[in-house]
C-alpha cells in the first residue's frame, strides 16, 4: 500500500470508531447512551491500536499532524513526506467523521443541544480559557510523543507493540484529557470540524472555529516540545 494511502485509510479508520464511540456515548437514542467517560477514552485507544495494526507496515501509523512533524524534527522522518503525510491525515478524518454522520443518521435530529452535536466531530474545553486549553494540549501531546519515544526502543514480543500504544492513549485520556478532551492530534479535531460545518446536520449550529485553532496549534507544539525534552532526558 502507498505509505499516503495508508495515513488516509488508517486515519479514517480512527476516526470512524474513535468518533463513533464519542456519538454512541453522547447522542440520544443510542443503545450506550450515557456510557461516559471511561467508555470514550477506552473506545479511543482501541481505535488508535487497530488503526496502527491496520496501516503500521506501510507507513509506520503516524494518523496525526503532531506526530510527523515531531518525528520529521527529530530526524526520524523526512520532511520531504510531511506535507503529503498531513494532507492525507486530514482527508482521512474528514472522510472517517462523514462515516459516522451516516451511521447514526437519525440521531442527529432527535438530540436538540446543538454543543453536543459538535462534540462527536471535535473537542471543546471543559472550562474555557485560552492559556489553560493551549497549555493542556500542549502538554498532553507532549506526554504522548515521549511516550511514544520510550517505548520505541522496547521489545516487545511480535505485535504487541500497538496494544501498548493504545494503552498509552487511554492513559493520557484517564490523566490529562477532562480538560480540552485531549484532542493530541491536528488531523483528529481539524477534519471532522469542517466535516460539521458542511454537512447538513439537523440544528447544528456553529462549528466553534474561535476555539478550532487550540487543538491544532497546541499538538504541534507539544509534539516537538516532546521530542526536546525526550532528547534531554535520553540522548547521551
Amino acid at each position: 500500500m502507498n505509505p499516503y494511502l495508508a495515513e488516509f485509510f488508517g486515519t479514517m479508520f480512527l476516526i470512524i470508531l474513535g468518533q463513533g464511540v464519542v456519538a454512541g456515548a453522547i447522542l440520544k437514542g443510542t443503545k450506550s447512551e450515557n456510557a461516559g467517560w471511561l467508555t470514550i477514552v477506552v473506545g479511543w485507544g482501541i481505535a488508535v491500536t487497530l488503526a496502527i495494526y491496520a496501516v503500521g507496515n506501510f507507513s509506520g501509523a503516524h494518523l496525526n499532524p503532531a506526530l510527523t512533524i515531531a518525528f520529521a524534527v527529530k530526524g526520524d522522518f523526512p520532511w520531504s513526506d510531511a506535507l503529503g503525510y498531513i494532507t492525507a491525515q486530514l482527508a482521512g478524518a474528514f472522510v472517517g467523521a462523514l462515516v459516522v454522520w451516516l451511521q447514526f443518521l437519525p440521531h442527529w435530529k432527535r438530540t436538540d443541544d446543538a454543543a453536543i452535536k459538535l462534540a462527536v466531530f471535535s473537542t471543546a474545553p471543559a472550562i474555557r480559557n485560552t492559556f489553560s486549553n493551549l497549555i493542556s494540549e500542549i502538554i498532553a501531546t507532549a506526554v504522548l510523543v515521549i511516550g511514544l519515544l520510550f517505548i520505541g526502543p522496547n521489545e516487545f514480543t511480535q505485535g504487541l507493540k500497538p496494544i501498548i500504544v493504545g494503552m498509552l492513549i487511554i492513559a493520557i485520556g484517564l490523566s490529562l484529557g477532562g480538560t480540552t478532551g485531549f484532542a493530541i492530534n491536528p488531523a483528529r479535531d481539524l477534519g471532522p470540524r469542517i466535516a460539521h460545518a458542511v454537512l447538513p446536520i439537523h440544528g447544528k449550529g456553529s462549528s466553534d472555529w474561535s476555539y478550532a485553532w487550540i487543538p491544532v496549534v497546541g499538538p504541534l507544539a507539544g509534539g516537538i516540545l516532546g521530542v526536546y525534552i525526550y532528547q534531554f532526558f535520553f540522548s547521551v
